[in-house]
């Protein structure tokens, strides 16, 4: 099939986070002072935009069409219905921890290495079956089987569940299976469950 192509110039702004006094998450791309923290830094590029979509496809990952579209969350709808699915986790649980995770970046790295929409590090990619952390799918499968994990082994608490994928599962057992002392982990907790309770209430 031809496809009729043109060509624009792409530029996505930085991402800034700021955490403020009261424990309250703000992220923004026009940060108001140096207390704002980048965590997405944007790299602009030309892509091709297609003027004609392409024929579905259930044997085609859809990201593999990343040449000829821009991914964004709605690209990756399908895939994580599906793999939360084959996990067990609910979808509108992984879309919340991705949100606040990477805000469906695909590129997004994190100072401390995290990689990709659910931010994984080298050790639990490795631990999860992951072989490429900066392939979205492969991303958001180890993501979720972590997820999963967390959530029967805190079980019935999903609060503890997220502090460990923030933070550990050794640093909740640490503190005797609460969630840590960390403002990052505290608010991140709170962050991905507000989301989440608000996909729940509009489902």
């Amino acid at each position: 099939m031809l496809l009729s192509l043109a060509l624009c110039q792409q530029s996505m702004a930085d991402v800034y986070k700021f955490i403020d006094s009261h424990g309250s998450v703000f992220y923004t791309d026009k940060p108001r002072s140096d207390l704002y923290q980048r965590i997405i830094k944007s790299i602009p590029h030309t892509v091709p935009i297609l003027k004609e979509a392409p024929p579905v496809d259930d044997d085609i990952d859809p990201l593999s069409l990343g040449h000829l579209i821009t991914p964004n969350k709605n690209s990756f709808d399908r895939f994580i219905d599906q793999t939360a699915y084959k996990h067990q986790v609910d979808a509108r649980l992984v879309r919340a921890v991705i949100e606040t995770e990477s805000a469906y970046n695909v590129t997004a790295q994190s100072p401390k290495g995290a990689v990709g929409l659910m931010q994984l590090m080298p050790d639990t990619a490795k631990r999860f079956g992951v072989m490429d952390r900066n392939n979205p799918h492969q991303n958001v499968d180890g993501g979720t089987r972590y997820l999963k994990y967390l959530i029967n082994l805190f079980k019935p608490n999903l609060g503890l569940a997220l502090a460990a994928y923030n933070a550990g599962e050794n640093a909740v057992l640490r503190n005797n299976n609460r969630i840590p002392p960390y403002p990052e982990t505290q608010n991140y907790v709170r962050q991905v469950l507000s989301l989440y309770r608000q996909k729940t209430a509009f489902n």
